[in-house]
């Protein structure tokens, strides 16, 4: 894809895919009979699918970068690096039953369950005609089967596992879907929800997204394990690895856990490592590089999910035609859905007397 040096990460600049991660790349989804089976099964509509999902989250992430560096906002929360451990999780999905509960730096799953983009950054506008009518920058859409998250790390889970559950009460073959940072584990809701889903057995998915660094915590500082693969075995349910920045192991974890979920035998942790290739958000880049050692830029500089996917699908006979394409069919739509939202900002803010609407109860004028 065409890189941005006043956006992109420099380790991203002058990015050129290794042979060898190349390589490793098409191994890791094959890593047993039941993964290969889904690989083989997928159409190429079906992995295009899935470069459109990723390009649409870093251009995505790049119009809010823009905005921020013009004034249009003050800062916003990007998953620069961490695409494919969103966007293949989705598309695994049921998309017309399945319900998924992002977090903030997990946006593009807004996008692969329909919501328009223009919907996505007007929430960080405020605009009245945005999803949670100006009142958060977190934005969802039940409409779209997307939860609006809450900005509190770890409360998440507990809700995503009451969806699951009524789904199982309902009799409905369906999964609830949710991602929870490497920080996020450590919260109180988040176990209970990991208890609860264990004990009861609901169809729920949680992706523990480990991005190396919570806030400003470098996940050694915190976490004892050297990794989450073994959390599964805490709570007696099932899980497995995939690697984060490997969009088909992204997808074929996730559709093993989604079946296994609907088959009545859920829920299913899943261990992502990937890593955030910027600071907490966009106020705080330059002390992230000061903190985090430039060796961990270098090593998942590399490993750009969708640099190496793009080198997959050209090993596979894509041309660079289809994918510039692609690219600019999805570029596009970012620039216009971006246009759409200012516009809204100038014509479209939420009036004083909205706050006190869709809100639990009011008292009434005396």
């Amino acid at each position: 894809m065409k890189r941005y040096p006043a956006y992109d990460p420099p380790e991203y600049i002058d990015w050129k895919p290794d042979p060898e991660l190349v390589d490793v790349f098409e191994v890791a989804p094959r890593s047993d009979a039941a993964r290969s089976k889904i690989i083989d099964a997928m159409t190429m509509d079906e992995k295009l699918a899935l470069y459109e999902g990723m390009l649409r989250a870093r251009l995505h992430d790049i119009a809010l970068k823009r905005w921020v560096r013009q004034g249009v906002i003050s800062k916003a929360w990007l998953a620069t690096g961490e695409e494919a451990t969103t966007v293949g999780p989705v598309h695994a999905l049921d998309r017309n039953t399945d319900v998924v509960v992002p977090m903030i730096r997990n946006a593009a799953a807004c996008a692969e369950m329909g919501m328009p983009v223009a919907d996505m950054l007007r929430g960080y506008l405020g605009s009245y005609d945005s999803p949670s009518k100006g009142r958060d920058g977190h934005v969802g859409s039940f409409e779209h089967r997307v939860l609006q998250p809450i900005s509190n790390i770890g409360n998440m889970p507990p809700v995503t596992a009451g969806i699951a559950l009524a789904f199982r009460l309902r009799g409905a073959r369906a999964v609830a879907i949710t991602w929870v940072g490497d920080g996020s584990v450590k919260s109180g809701p988040t176990h209970e929800a990991l208890n609860f889903a264990a004990v009861q057995g609901l169809p729920a998915i949680f992706v523990i997204q480990n991005n190396q660094v919570a806030l400003g915590t470098m996940v050694e500082h915190h976490h004892l394990p050297e990794g989450f693969a073994d959390l599964p075995s805490a709570y007696g349910c099932s899980g497995w690895a995939f690697d984060g920045n490997n969009v088909l192991d992204a997808y074929v974890a996730t559709r093993l856990a989604a079946d296994r979920c609907r088959s009545g035998v859920g829920p299913v942790i899943l261990a992502a490592e990937t890593f955030r290739m910027g600071g907490h958000a966009t106020h705080d880049e330059q002390d992230a590089r000061r903190m985090i050692p430039q060796e961990l830029y270098d090593y998942w500089g590399k490993r750009d999910p969708i640099g190496l996917y793009e080198a997959h699908l050209i090993r596979e006979g894509v041309s660079q035609a289809t994918l510039e394409q692609t690219e600019q069919l999805v570029s596009e739509e970012v620039d216009r859905a971006a246009e759409e939202a200012l516009e809204s900002r100038e014509v479209n803010m939420p009036p004083a007397e909205s706050a006190l609407d869709d809100v639990y109860a009011n008292r009434p004028n005396s």
